[in-house]
């Protein structure tokens, strides 16, 4: 409440049966008060009907009343007051509190303060003027008015913004809390559970998106959907500078605009999961970052690299294979190892035709030939069992994912 205006530097001193005039009148004051700010304001005349109605009359009684007590201590200076400022403050904040909690804008409490200080002023300004208040008392008048209604507002406000900082703070922990069970495999029951604690309503597929922390505009994009989820940095071994999201339906049909809409995000995303089965989406972006290049620009949609992931889940078993499938070559220099394994790759991927195989390689058909030649020399029967050929397929399959040109998606 620090935010809370101070008070007028001095009190309008108005005569006792105008004060009484007003105390009077307080019932029926109320009464309009409350009812215009019903009749104008939408959200309040909802929370009225919501049993609501009692706090609303409460607090405006209580509002009013604290003012004609100041008003007569200005008056009367041996006059005692039983309610201090503070005590209203207090409500006025509690109340802003309450509001926040009801997910009403705090636009919906200034809107009712501005209506509510209308109706004062109309009343009690009349009730100077007939008992000859003079013009420089009742500009007095209105300035203490107005000036209290600010303080009342200022701390509504206050309330209002300290419940939803105290809210988004809960809110933040029990998703960190829901992502944390995702990815240790909760059960079903434990992953209910944590979405109800954290207000999450449950969407049919959540698919891990990694992305670069400088590309703000785009992650403005991804994090926009409030069911979108972020993984707490040491919840998962991630590179340096990313971030990792779980958004909540971009399977199917909405994949290709979702990547269209993260642009140049420098983005590895993974597969569209059932959201209990998130964890396979993260592990999915995870290992495709191990060779993504970090300063990859455009979007790394792990869909389309399935070959090139499996190629890469255990790359020392793979470079082990591409030594034995290649070791019939190992007699040669590194130019002619070279040309030959790209002419067994191409013969494997056209099916050994050979016009197919010249026009891959860019060499004349004789050469092609004449390679073959050597490779049946070198490899003999291993060309014809289908074992070595599905070994020779996988170990020159590629490119891989550390070879792909930076920014190749």
């Amino acid at each position: 409440m620090s935010n809370v205006a101070a008070s007028p530097a001095r009190m309008p001193k108005l005569p006792a049966r105008t004060l009484e005039a007003m105390r009077a009148g307080l019932p029926a004051l109320t009464d309009r008060m409350v009812g215009a700010v019903i009749d104008e304001v939408p959200a309040f005349a909802l929370a009225a009907n919501e049993s609501w109605r009692a706090v609303i009359y409460t607090s405006a009684d209580q509002l009013l009343t604290a003012l004609i007590e100041q008003l007569r201590g200005a008056a009367d200076p041996t006059s005692s007051s039983t309610m201090s400022m503070q005590e209203v403050l207090n409500t006025a904040y509690h109340f802003g509190r309450r509001e926040a909690r009801q997910g009403r804008p705090t636009e919906v409490q200034l809107a009712a303060y501005r209506i509510g200080v209308r109706e004062i002023w109309r009343d009690w300004s009349a009730l100077a003027v007939r008992d000859g208040v003079g013009s420089d008392e009742v500009s007095v008048f209105a300035e203490t008015s107005f000036a209290y209604l600010d303080r009342i507002s200022a701390a509504g406000v206050a309330g209002h913004a300290d419940e939803l900082s105290r809210l988004g703070l809960a809110r933040e922990r029990y998703r960190e809390r829901l992502v944390r069970a995702l990815l240790r495999d909760a059960s079903a029951d434990e992953l209910r559970l944590a979405a109800d604690e954290a207000s999450w309503i449950p969407p049919s597929t959540l698919t891990a998106v990694a992305v670069h922390r400088r590309h703000h505009e785009s992650r403005g994009v991804i994090t926009a959907d409030p069911q979108t989820l972020e993984v707490p940095d040491d919840a998962v071994e991630m590179p340096r500078g990313m971030r990792v999201l779980l958004v909540a339906n971009v399977g199917g049909k909405a994949r290709a605009p979702f990547l269209e809409s993260i642009g140049d995000a420098g983005a590895v995303v993974g597969p569209a999961r059932s959201w209990m089965q998130a964890k396979s989406s993260v592990h999915r972006v995870l290992h495709a970052t191990e060779f993504a290049s970090t300063n990859l620009a455009g979007v790394l949609d792990t869909d389309e690299l399935l070959m090139e992931l499996v190629l890469g889940a255990d790359v020392e078993a793979l470079t082990d294979l591409q030594a034995r499938a290649l070791a019939p070559l190992d007699g040669l220099t590194v130019p002619a190892r070279e040309r030959l394994a790209d002419t067994l790759r191409s013969w494997l991927l056209h099916h050994g035709r050979r016009e197919e195989i010249a026009a891959d390689l860019y060499v004349s058909p004789s050469t092609v030939r004449y390679r073959l030649r050597q490779l049946r020399d070198a490899y003999g029967e291993r060309l014809q069992d289908p074992r070595s050929i599905a070994e020779l397929t996988v170990a020159l399959a590629g490119p891989r994912i550390r070879d792909r040109p930076e920014g190749d998606a």
